[in-house]
């Protein structure tokens, strides 16, 4: 067995650490930073805890995630998907249950990680990705749109088709004021790459619109304009560790919700550290990843705190603004604490519109709209899976999208599989010219022997290609007194197509007609014989070549 994978990523960039490079992820860190504080009040207050606690979990979360993480730009804190399973857990078993739901979740997330179950992302198809990447940057977009508009609306809609009818409802609503901050931060940050590469765009929108807010609202009496201490009421102080008492019966209550936390945890935060290995050219290592996110699941909740997973529109907003390594992730957790403790006079005069603006660029970087157009001329199976995951991660959430999506791309890949499966039969003479098995002269043919058929499987013999073969077989409705039956060219045989050819055997054996196998490789050859299918037909009847079948075949005959 292997050694336990745990590589973080930050003990490996310091060794090459420079100047250059910490001022790129202090930059970074900072725009993260300001920008992940409404969010982490947001999912706090929309989770059904108090906005305190949002904030928490952004900055111990965020801390642990970046300091022991796989991924060198991940950024960890509180995300949009788990709001409505935190706010079920709170509803059903109260804020401890959630506590004890998160342990058990990061203890899991741990586990998985140890027993390197991390690569299983790999296998998730990139229409999947591309997908849900689309679909969360079309939501982001979306539910930026009141503060950018500044429409006064009471509540605004969870779900993403009531959202715009009640967008629709409030046009009246809108404040041109905030719109313009809006829009000119947009425009700044648009803008700002052609004069310097090295100053984030985000960073300087947020303060010009800063300063021009303050002096609109304080000097001009323009009072309309709406900032984040408007919204936002911050208790300045970190909460002490408190202890989590655990019993069996909690346990066994809470472990169904633990397992579907731990689940999405996993799927969001290694979805996540693939995207953005797509954008910043890197590579996460995908245990220590699920390591990092379990530790932080674990230590949280003991400060009050909700569930942490990566964050897909920070750690895009990391990207952009020039992160690369995890100090920026460790950054932005100091400067949220640095909010929470001290700047709170100073950033109440962010207006809401600047950030709003800010993520609405976040989500067009991370649409990957010319990605998603270009997937849509593939071949019509990965168009639906993409088609079905976009719409799916917009109009519910990702964890149905990313079910969905998998279940589809799973029938659709074995629908390929058994097409490109194909069984031949031969009656009179096999060219071995191109023959696998033994070494043969360029022109060499065997002969087959009258009453013998030969058919052969080209592919893997599997439930999806087993039907196939058993119909051919039922067309052909010929009885010769012997059938072999090539495999050389079968990788793999699951159950279905054991039990199909146990199936064969005994109608053959019915008939009188004698079954011979022909090049069974060593996998196949192991299964057939757990099977105990060497004594349905006789281990003489398993032949390692064609030569040696049609030699027996004779002999039968």
């Amino acid at each position: 067995m292997n050694k336990f994978d745990f590589q973080p990523k930050l003990f490996a960039t310091l060794k090459t650490y420079s100047r250059e490079k910490f001022m790129s992820d202090l930059m970074a860190g900072i725009i993260v930073g300001i920008v992940a504080l409404p969010l982490a009040i947001a999912f706090g207050i929309a989770s059904g805890v108090s906005p305190e606690k949002g904030l928490i979990t952004a900055i111990i979360g965020g801390f642990i995630v970046s300091f022991l993480g796989g991924s060198s730009v991940q950024i960890g804190g509180p995300t949009g998907a788990f709001i409505v399973i935190v706010y079920g857990v709170i509803q059903n078993f109260g804020v401890e249950g959630l506590a004890i739901a998160t342990v058990i979740a990061g203890i899991l997330l741990v586990l998985m990680g140890v027993f390197k179950l991390g690569t299983v992302i790999k296998f998730i198809p990139y229409p999947i990705v591309v997908g849900f990447t689309s679909g969360i940057a079309l939501t982001i977009f979306t539910t930026q749109l009141k503060d950018l508009f500044g429409l006064n609306m009471e509540k605004v809609p969870a779900d993403f088709i009531s959202k715009w009818g009640a967008y629709a409802e409030s046009i009246p609503t809108v404040n041109w004021w905030a719109l313009l901050i809006g829009i000119v931060s947009i425009f700044i940050i648009a803008i700002t790459p052609k004069f310097s590469r090295k100053i984030p765009g985000s960073l300087v929108a947020i303060i010009v619109m800063t300063v021009v807010a303050f002096v609109l609202r304080n000097y001009l009496g323009i009072s309309s304009i709406e900032t984040i201490g408007d919204r936002f009421t911050i208790n300045a102080s970190l909460p002490s560790p408190e202890g989590i008492s655990f019993n069996m019966e909690t346990i066994n209550l809470l472990l169904p919700s633990a397992f579907t936390i731990a689940m999405l945890g996993a799927i969001e935060s290694l979805l996540s550290a693939t995207v953005a290995d797509g954008v910043s050219g890197d590579k996460h290592n995908s245990n220590t990843e699920l390591v990092a996110q379990g530790a932080a699941n674990i230590i949280v909740p003991l400060f009050g705190g909700i569930p942490v997973t990566g964050a897909i529109a920070r750690t895009m907003t990391n990207i952009n603004n020039g992160g690369r390594s995890p100090l920026a992730g460790i950054i932005h957790a100091v400067v949220l604490l640095l909010i929470l403790l001290f700047l709170g006079p100073l950033t109440r005069h962010i207006p809401m519109a600047c950030l709003a603006g800010v993520l609405i660029i976040v989500s067009y970087n991370m649409s990957e709209w010319r990605t998603f157009r270009s997937l849509l001329k593939n071949p019509k199976g990965d168009v639906a899976v993409l088609l079905v995951t976009f719409f799916l991660t917009v109009i519910f959430d990702l964890t149905i999208a990313i079910e969905i999506g998998l279940l589809i791309a799973m029938f659709i890949f074995m629908k390929r599989v058994s097409e490109t499966t194909k069984v031949s039969v031969t009656k009179n003479l096999i060219n071995l010219s191109e023959e696998t098995e033994v070494p043969v002269a360029d022109d060499e043919k065997l002969i087959v022997p009258d009453g013998v058929e030969v058919y052969e499987i080209d592919g893997p013999f599997f439930f999806g290609i087993a039907n196939k073969f058993d119909s051919i077989m039922q067309r052909l409705g010929d009885k010769p007194k012997v059938r072999i039956i090539r495999m050389r060219k079968v990788p793999f045989m699951d159950s279905t197509g054991l039990h199909n050819l146990e199936s064969l055997v005994r109608l053959s054996q019915e008939e009188h007609i004698r079954i011979i196998l022909s090049g069974v490789n060593p996998n196949v050859r192991k299964m057939l014989l757990n099977g105990g299918l060497d004594h349905k037909i006789g281990i003489d009847n398993i032949c390692s070549n064609i030569n040696e079948a049609l030699a027996r075949a004779s002999v039968l005959v």
